[in-house]
């Protein structure tokens, strides 16, 4: 869709990583709700699959993005304002994992940075920059949702990295929700576990377990999340979902470790 001012009518969200995953179902779940989308994430071809998946008639645009690159993010947000006027939602849900399985000793310094450049500072400069539009904007305010994972609660072996960035993005939600209040901003935080995305395909084969085995374990349908992240995002915004969690119900989360 062209970068013309579309239907203010409408109200108005950024995903970012929407190319694929959570953030593809988010992306769908809010145009089929009548959402305005922009479509955010690293790979054009994935965008335009999103875009053609919502239909020709769902009011969405898509903009090329590494959240980790502060001038990409600036761009990002100036397209959701040029298009649609204001923004009323953030999903902060672009993330990565990093390697697979390298224990903490053999990480690199430059594999720890690249999954910190995105999930923490990725989130932070989407947060700041959709915060700064929403407290300028008339009608003031709008939410940001925070996409964490049940890692910042309970780790997988291997994986200090990535636990580290979801703590991280905790810190991230009730800061931003504090700072929000004098602003109508509202910040959530959606805590995920075994959603069926190309980052949990490992899930069907056999990942490793705390005590050491490998084993199956169950995944949900990434719509499923999404229909969570709908009703976060349109509560008024003098209700605010903190904290929810959503994982698939037979996954050894609660009793990890």
């Amino acid at each position: 869709m062209s970068n013309k001012l579309l239907n203010s009518a409408s109200k108005t969200a950024v995903v970012t990583g929407a190319g694929s995953g959570i953030g593809r179902a988010v992306a769908l779940a809010l145009t089929g709700a009548g959402w305005s989308v922009a479509l955010a994430g690293r790979r054009p071809e994935p965008l335009a699959e999103t875009a053609a998946l919502a239909g020709k008639n769902a009011r969405v645009i898509t903009v090329p993005t590494d959240v980790s690159r502060p001038e990409d993010v600036d761009g990002l947000f100036s397209s959701a304002r040029e298009c649609f006027g204001r923004l009323d939602l953030l999903f902060n849900n672009a993330g990565a994992f990093g390697p697979r399985s390298v224990p903490v000793e053999d990480l690199s310094v430059e594999d720890w940075r690249s999954v910190v450049d995105v999930n923490v500072t990725g989130a932070f400069l989407c947060a700041q920059a959709a915060y700064r539009l929403m407290k300028a904007q008339d009608p003031q305010g709008g939410r940001i949702i925070n996409n964490g994972s049940v890692s910042a609660h309970a780790p997988r072996p291997h994986s200090v990295a990535y636990t580290a960035t979801k703590h991280a993005m905790t810190g991230l939600t009730k800061s931003l929700s504090l700072d929000g209040r004098p602003y109508r901003i509202a910040c959530g935080q959606i805590d995920v576990g075994n959603a069926a995305t190309d980052m949990t395909e490992r899930m069907r084969t056999g990942t490793l377990q705390a005590n050491g085995e490998l084993a199956v374990e169950p995944v949900m349908a990434a719509a499923d999340v999404a229909r969570t992240v709908l009703h976060m995002a349109e509560l008024p915004l003098e209700a605010n979902m903190q904290f929810a969690t959503v994982l698939a119900t037979a996954m050894p989360y609660v009793g990890r470790g």
